[in-house]
């Protein structure tokens, strides 16, 4: 999927647990996770925003869309959270 998840790069800069994150938001650690490693198919706005508030970011600091070009879109967003 074209649609990159920056959710564990902005826990990091923010210094910030996964389950603390959940916490303030108001959904549970399994369904963040899901979000972070890039499987959930969809994100309501209303935690997508709870989530910006919590983190103090935008929305383009957790989603970026990398098109693909020849099954590379995987291997370039391995590349940009190194």
């Amino acid at each position: 999927m074209p649609i990159v998840v920056n959710v564990d790069v902005v826990l990091a800069k923010r210094k910030c647990r996964l389950k603390d994150l959940a916490e303030a938001v108001g959904i549970t650690v399994q369904n963040l996770s899901i979000l972070k490693t890039g499987k959930a198919r969809a994100i309501r706005f209303s935690t997508l925003e709870a989530i910006c508030r919590y983190l103090d970011c935008q929305p383009g600091d957790i989603l970026e869309y990398v098109p693909e070009v020849s099954g590379q879109a995987a291997s370039r967003a391995g590349e940009d959270r190194a």
